[in-house]
């Protein structure tokens, strides 16, 4: 009973044994490409062993359309791996995955597995698939190029001389003196043999980009390189160009342009290209489309006229919110030009002011009709679908986003003058109605803050004028300003306007301020509160004042 447990036992557990998870009747489990055990090359231990070259056969030439460099101890490609079987097809049994090892005399290199050097092959021309011997198939790549990187690392290739004296002139000069050296001649095909024992070492130092040397010298091998920057993109594109017009090499240079022509650029590639135009000279021909893209305007006079023309378009656009994205986007685009490129004539003083002139003259057309100062129907008929209220509110804003470019550009002084001097303004501005009338303030508004915030310099008289034609107003519509705010800062207007009293001299302070405290005593709240700067003006004219006078008499 025991006896037949244990053979029971056996027959359960011997099955699974020799169980395989492999279909096929292989004593071991076969070598595949899933489980191909990974041995490293034998070379040398010590510090500076030689570079090994493998001995191709007649599969070992790389055949790969995308790679174009080949991996030294590659895979047999008569090896299938088939769905659900391997193929029993191998190549020499007693191969390992490392191929025979031929001593070479060439540098040595240490090749650690931590390194950062990496060795590669370039895919050599279809027409050497056809060599079967080791001295003709090693003969294919007779062209050792060595990269140092700028920033340490390196990069070998070997790669195919044929295939570089016939893309590269620096290349081809290079292959041909060392080809003189031994004694042959550089497009003499005798004595082949020779040059297949001989490597022409290349080394090319403070590389600053290894990735895209290594790019452009794999464009060589390629039969369609458009198709391959489609895949690698503007960015590198620009990068590989540099490269091929450092290396001469130029079916790879008319490839790029022609395909960076082609495509939209982001800001720092555009910035890329002009830096690279300013260090190589390409042929006219070839560039003629891409410096039409970089350099738009070629005088200083267009580029004047052309911005001439967007500020009157947008004084006399008729779509608010078109209007007010374009403002945006006009004022941003003219102050930095000021503040970053103050050598360019892009828009000149006298431009400005005549627009102002011409929106100034609008708003006193405007204004007339609404307070009925000339007849209804001899004003001109150009927006009368729209109300009054709202073409003059536009006029207005036209002035303040000019206003707003004058004094980011510090040449807003003429424009007080300028508004102190609308005489017909403020008569009509006696006789129109709060809710039309306050439109004006808005205007003295923005001027009051700037010159109480220090952004807008000008002298004593230009203060006093303007004050004196427009802090009555001021004080008529501030209950309205506060209703409709339509962005201003009331506590800073508030602040502001003490502020700018306080810089006139002290008998006109003493007339605005008096004016203000009874005017502030009737309306309160409708009226700005200009206490703090009140009290400043008390202490000094009157405290300070009798302390002086005492001083004096003493």
């Amino acid at each position: 009973m025991a006896q037949s447990n244990h053979t029971r036992q056996c027959s359960t557990t011997h099955p699974r044994r020799r169980r395989s998870s492999w279909c096929c009747s292989f004593a071991v489990q076969p070598s595949s490409p899933e489980s191909r055990p990974f041995t490293k090359p034998a070379f040398r231990k010590n510090k500076k062993s030689d570079i090994s070259v493998s001995k191709p056969g007649p599969y070992s030439v790389p055949n790969s359309p995308k790679s174009g460099l080949n991996f030294v101890g590659r895979i047999d490609p008569r090896r299938i791996l088939s769905p659900g079987r391997v193929s029993p097809i191998d190549s020499d049994p007693t191969a390992d995955t490392t191929r025979d090892i031929i001593p070479d005399p060439s540098p040595q290199v240490d090749l650690s597995s931590k390194s950062r050097s990496e060795s590669f092959r370039g895919r050599s021309e279809r027409r050497s698939f056809s060599d079967t011997g080791s001295d003709s198939g090693r003969g294919v790549f007779d062209v050792r190029l060595n990269l140092r990187g700028r920033n340490g690392g390196g990069l070998v290739l070997e790669l195919n001389s044929e295939v570089l004296i016939a893309n590269s002139e620096v290349f081809a000069g290079l292959i041909c003196e060392y080809r003189k050296k031994l004694g042959s001649k550089c497009n003499s095909n005798e004595d082949g043999g020779n040059f297949s024992r001989k490597i022409c070492r290349i080394e090319v130092p403070d590389v600053e980009n290894l990735g895209i040397f290594r790019d452009t010298i794999e464009l060589m091998f390629e039969e369609d390189i458009a198709k391959r920057l489609l895949k690698i993109g503007a960015y590198r594109a620009i990068d590989i160009l540099e490269v091929s017009a450092g290396i001469m090499f130029n079916k790879g240079v008319l490839s790029c342009l022609k395909y960076l022509e082609a495509v939209p650029w982001t800001e720092e590639e555009e910035d890329k290209l002009r830096n690279l135009f300013t260090v190589f000279k390409f042929d006219e021909t070839t560039t003629r489309d891409i410096l039409a893209r970089l350099h738009l305007l070629s005088s200083e006079e267009s580029q004047q006229n052309l911005a001439r023309q967007l500020v009157w378009s947008i004084t006399t656009s008729a779509d608010a919110n078109a209007r007010n994205e374009l403002k945006s986007l006009v004022k941003g685009l003219l102050c930095k030009s000021s503040v970053y490129e103050k050598d360019k004539h892009d828009l000149t003083k006298e431009d400005l002011y005549d627009v102002c002139h011409s929106c100034l003259g609008l708003l006193v057309s405007l204004m007339e009709e609404a307070s009925d100062i000339i007849p209804q129907g001899t004003v001109v008929k150009k927006e009368t679908s729209k109300p009054l209220i709202g073409r003059i509110s536009r006029q207005v804003d036209n002035i303040i986003w000019l206003l707003e470019i004058l004094l980011d550009r510090q040449i807003g002084e003429e424009f007080v003058g300028m508004w102190a001097d609308q005489v017909d303004l403020l008569k009509m501005h006696e006789s129109t109605s709060p809710m039309v009338r306050y439109e004006l303030s808005r205007v003295s508004a923005i001027l009051f803050i700037a010159m109480g915030t220090r952004k807008l310099h000008c002298r004593s008289e230009a203060r006093a004028a303007l004050l004196q034609a427009w802090f009555g107003p001021m004080l008529l519509d501030f209950g309205w300003l506060q209703r409709c705010k339509k962005g201003l800062d009331m506590k800073a207007l508030e602040e502001a306007m003490g502020q700018t009293l306080l810089t006139l001299p002290m008998k006109q302070q003493y007339m605005f301020f008096t004016e203000w405290f009874g005017y502030f005593s009737k309306h309160g709240t409708e009226c700005p509160n200009l206490s703090k700067a009140f009290q400043i003006w008390w202490r000094r004219s009157f405290l300070r004042g009798s302390e002086t006078n005492a001083i004096e008499s003493r």
